[in-house]
């Protein structure tokens, strides 16, 4: 009875982790389809690499 517990704790586990990686990789992906300077200038280490001269 017990071991139902643990399948069914491991099974939702399971699918949160899936939803999770599938999130990230489209996140990923819109950030690597998008102009990567519109999103990047929101990161504060990664800002003062894109500053212009005006």
């Amino acid at each position: 009875m017990i071991s139902y517990v643990f399948i069914a704790v491991r099974s939702s586990l399971l699918k949160s982790v899936v939803f999770s990686v599938w999130g990230g990789a489209g996140g990923l992906a819109l950030v690597h389809f998008t102009d990567w300077r519109l999103i990047l200038d929101f990161v504060p280490y990664i800002n003062g690499k894109f500053k212009t001269e005006d």
